[in-house]
């Protein structure tokens, strides 16, 4: 760095220049007449060099010579043009002034403008102040752009905290709303919560299954987890006449009983048709019309069969049975997890979707342990 930089750097410009020409005298000429402007001032003998030290430090505007030893003019133009850390720096020419096509072409490559040689200082004066304008502004809109991008991530996630505060402000109420429906049921107890470990469990071995994969991910997992307490919540819909009553149903009262699915999934379809598009409400009406349905086609309301049955509905028809089976009713015992299982067996490819009985076989200890954790309180 020569006299004319070290004194510029001590003066703290406030844009800084690179001059890059392999003459020495052309190289002081253009120091000298920037030097009366208080820039920040630096010089390169080579296009090398000023790579070197564009990418070293920050720079408002590069005067670059054409015709230079090591790497050309329009060599270093071609390399600052394709770095994206570089290319914001504009590229004033330095050209002999019968060589202007050669400015020309760097115009064309993406340099600024152009100065010819001899340097005429009102001109030179002129197009330096005319390009760290526009770089100004530039700098400007970009530190707005990225402002507004640092304000637009900000506000994303505060969104996004505020939609799961929402959600999971609605999911507790509907929670709520499935408790209240079991309520009306004295024996159900912690089946809720148990229903919808089961889920998980019976999702999370599925979806290691090949055939699954495709099917089952986080999102599937999060939906039947949060939707499987509305599986009854048709039940609301049903007289206290049936659903309370101790002994057997008679065949009337099995008519009414079995609407319960129809009812539960009209209302979340109600839902749907207020606030559309809730992949958790999709999957609630789906576990809600179809969990009573069979695999062999022996199932209610609509008597589907096989993999016309929704997943959803297939994974929790299992777990609503095994929790059945090991709690205890009016008009029986709880069974033990052995008994259980043999009858869940028994209804492989008949009652269950077979991939769906193997998952459960995979998560028995989990099954025991959830049943457990979750017992309901006449079992202490």
């Amino acid at each position: 760095m020569n006299a004319v930089e070290q004194k510029s750097d001590e003066m703290g410009a406030a844009f800084s220049i690179l001059v890059v020409d392999d003459n020495e005298m052309n190289r002081d000429l253009l120091l000298r007449r920037l030097g009366n402007a208080e820039f920040q001032l630096a010089s390169a003998t080579d296009g090398e060099e000023a790579l070197a030290k564009l990418r070293a430090h920050s720079f408002d505007l590069v005067l670059l010579d054409i015709m230079m030893p090591v790497l050309d003019g329009y060599e270093t133009l071609k390399v600052i043009q394709s770095d994206t850390a570089l290319r914001r720096v504009p590229v004033i020419m330095i050209t002999a002034l019968d060589d202007v096509d050669s400015a020309v072409r760097c115009i064309e490559m993406g340099a600024v403008d152009y100065v010819t040689k001899p340097f005429n200082p009102i001109l030179l004066r002129a197009r330096v102040d005319a390009n760290l304008g526009r770089k100004r502004i530039s700098d400007q809109e970009e530190h707005r752009r990225e402002e507004i991008e640092r304000n637009n991530v900000s506000l994303s996630e505060e969104v996004r905290a505020k939609v799961l505060e929402i959600s999971q402000s609605q999911l507790a109420a509907i929670f709520a709303m499935s408790k209240l429906a079991e309520s009306r049921d004295p024996e159900t107890g912690e089946h809720l919560e148990r229903m919808r470990e089961y889920c998980k469990l019976l999702s999370d071995k599925l979806g290691r299954m090949p055939k699954f994969q495709s099917i089952i991910d986080t999102a599937f997992i999060d939906n039947i987890y949060a939707a499987s307490p509305l599986h009854d919540i048709g039940k609301v819909g049903i007289d206290d006449s049936v659903l309370l009553k101790p002994g057997a149903l008679s065949d009337e009262e099995w008519v009414i009983m079995r609407q319960h699915p129809v009812i539960g999934a009209e209302t979340l379809r109600e839902v749907d048709r207020q606030h559309p598009g809730n992949d958790f409400i999709h999957t609630g009406i789906e576990i809600a019309e179809s969990h009573h349905e069979k695999w062999d086609g022996s199932g209610y309301p609509y008597g589907l069969s096989g993999e016309r049955i929704p997943l959803v509905a297939r994974i929790l028809a299992l777990g609503d049975v095994y929790d059945a089976l090991t709690s205890r009713r009016c008009y029986k015992d709880a069974f033990s997890h052995e008994k259980s299982r043999n009858i869940i067996e028994e209804g492989f490819g008949s009652h269950f979707d077979p991939d769906v009985v193997s998952a459960f076989f995979e998560a028995e200890d989990d099954f025991k342990r959830v049943r457990q954790e979750y017992r309901d309180p006449e079992q202490g």
